[in-house]
């Protein structure tokens, strides 16, 4: 048994940790309610953007815009992960890894190449080890991510698909559910996939001003960098919904370990006395 002064020095050293972990999950619950309405105010945006699309997929105007047309040969594929810059927030980003593990595995599978662009500096820890390449990336947005300082990461993707380097692209990220649920999700950004018939009132088309061509491929790329966009924020409410849930098992996992170690402390204290006493009777009686 270890000694009065090195439990001591043990049961010290996981209280600081203790202390540091109870800062962390405070300064977490702070963050998550200021990333949820910043969360909740992308959203209706971010949906209205994917009803109009969704309606012009199913139309049919004059001009067809590339990002609407199914490719029936798909020879390569992009995938947009969106992770967090730092740790400690649970299995959030291994969550999200895995999915695009799978993801990346369904259509290597299928003989396609895969493409990344990775949003996060985790993301780019991990599958930089990959043999896959990274054709762009981005990192330290900060707890309020910004469009402008993803609108360059996004054109990157939105050339290679132009360019017809890749074929589909996907994005995936956290889904903020509530604070104790986080899931990850893949959703396919391009081409654009039609809507269901009954999720459609009826059918119709627009009338352009000036013309097709311009206003389908600027709202199209506003689409794009909306829908990338949320996923970023719903990331930011994510991890630090993963924080505080991490954080607070590790402070009550500190005090459980702080109580199990006084016990131990108080025993080895006891039995450091009942020994000093028995000296003493020993050495009393040899007299």
């Amino acid at each position: 048994m270890p000694g009065t002064k090195e439990i001591r020095a043990k049961i010290t050293s996981v209280k600081s940790t203790q202390k540091i972990t109870r800062a962390m999950q405070m300064v977490a619950t702070s963050k998550m309610r200021r990333a949820q309405e910043r969360m909740r105010a992308a959203r209706p945006y971010a949906d209205k953007m994917r009803s109009v699309i969704a309606n012009l997929s199913a139309a049919n105007p004059d001009y067809h815009s590339p990002f609407l047309q199914d490719r029936p040969t798909v020879g390569a594929i992009g995938i947009i992960v969106v992770s967090t810059d730092r740790g400690l927030a649970g299995a959030l980003n291994a969550n999200v890894f895995k999915q695009t593990l799978l993801l990346m595995r369904e259509w290597q599978d299928k003989g396609a190449a895969v493409k990344l662009c990775l949003i996060g500096a985790k993301g780019m820890t991990f599958f930089r080890r990959l043999d896959t390449p990274i054709v762009a990336n981005v990192s330290h947005l900060g707890d309020r991510p910004h469009v402008k300082d993803l609108i360059g990461t996004v054109k990157v993707m939105l050339d290679e698909y132009s360019d017809g380097t890749i074929d589909r692209l996907f994005l995936v990220g956290s889904e903020f559910v509530n604070t104790m649920t986080q899931r990850p999700v893949a959703t396919q950004l391009l081409p654009v996939a039609e809507p269901p018939a009954e999720d459609l009132q009826e059918h119709w088309d627009y009338i352009y001003e000036p013309e097709a061509a311009q206003i389908l491929d600027a709202l199209l790329m506003r689409y794009i960098e909306s829908q990338v966009y949320r996923a970023a924020v719903e990331n930011v409410a994510s991890e630090m919904a993963a924080r505080m849930v991490a954080m607070k098992a590790a402070t009550d996992n500190a005090g459980k370990l702080i109580n199990e170690m006084q016990l131990i402390y108080n025993k080895a204290r006891q039995a450091a006395i009942t020994k000093e006493l028995a000296e003493i009777v020993g050495g009393a009686a040899a007299v």
